[in-house]
Order: C-alpha cells, then structure tokens, then sequence
C-alpha cells in the first residue's frame, strides 16, 4: 500500500477491529430512542422497533448504524444520564446480538453514554459537539481507543 501523501490518502476506517473502506460513500442509518426527534420516521420507542428498523437498514445496505437517545431538536427537555442509558443500552445490545457484524454509531455528547455503549459492542461515537460539552470524552475516547467525530 502507497504511504499516505497529499496526493495519496488513506480512506479506511478501523471501527472495532472492522475495516471499513470509505473510498466510496456509505450509508448511515438512523434510529433515534427519543419521542421527540427531528424526523418521526426515525423514532423508535422500544427494543423490538428498534431491530426491526436495524434490520430493514442493514438489508438496504446500510454500513453503519447510528443510534441516539438524547434529542438534540431545538426546545427539547434535557434527560438525565440514567435515562439516556436506560433508552440506549438495551437497543444497543439487543442490535449486536442479532446483527455481530453491524457497525454501531453512539450519538451522544456525554462520555459516560460513550463508555458504557463501546463495552456493550458498539464501535464509533458520533458527538454533535465534537468533544465540547464534556470534558472526559476526548480522554474517554483515547483510552479506548475508539473514533469519535
């Protein structure tokens, strides 16, 4: 393989040991464990909805499944820690026992959210605010070794 260069970059992912090629576009489902997302289409509101929604993405080809229990819709309420936790946890695991090879997408900005998700199986952490509403996440995120963007 050529060494990276200006001219020459390389276009792979490692998300959990899974190598992902990104030298074409990829797509990304989405399943939000909130009532009040942006998208209704998008709102799953317990395990079962949610692997069927999983199911019906990853069927249609998509590469990567990003999943979020914390609206980030103007207005919405706050949520605790524990209730983003209870929403997302059990989709999560419940996702990578019925699909091992999926690769999983932690939408949350909270690095206790990100641990806790990355130890149950999933593999990158999506944070809409790049590391900047939490301290930890960066050094939650390196000590795992996992990708966040």
């Amino acid at each position: 393989m050529a060494k990276d260069t200006f001219f020459n970059k390389k276009v792979t992912l490692n998300a959990g040991g899974k190598l992902i090629d990104l030298s074409t576009p990829k797509v990304m489902g989405i399943i939000n464990l909130t009532p009040d997302s942006f998208y209704a289409g998008s709102r799953k509101q317990s395990v079962d909805e949610a692997l069927l929604q999983a199911s019906k993405m990853l069927s249609e080809g998509a590469a990567f499944l990003d999943i979020g229990a914390y609206s980030s819709r103007p207005g919405a309420a706050d949520i605790s820690v524990e209730e983003e936790m209870d929403r997302l946890l059990p989709v999560v695991k419940a996702i990578v026992d019925a699909y091992p090879d999926a690769v999983l997408s932690i939408d949350t900005f909270r690095s206790q959210i990100a641990e806790a998700a990355i130890k149950v199986g999933a593999h990158i952490i999506n944070d809409i605010s790049g590391g900047q509403l939490d301290d930890a996440m960066f050094a939650t995120v390196a000590r795992l070794q996992y990708h966040i963007f």
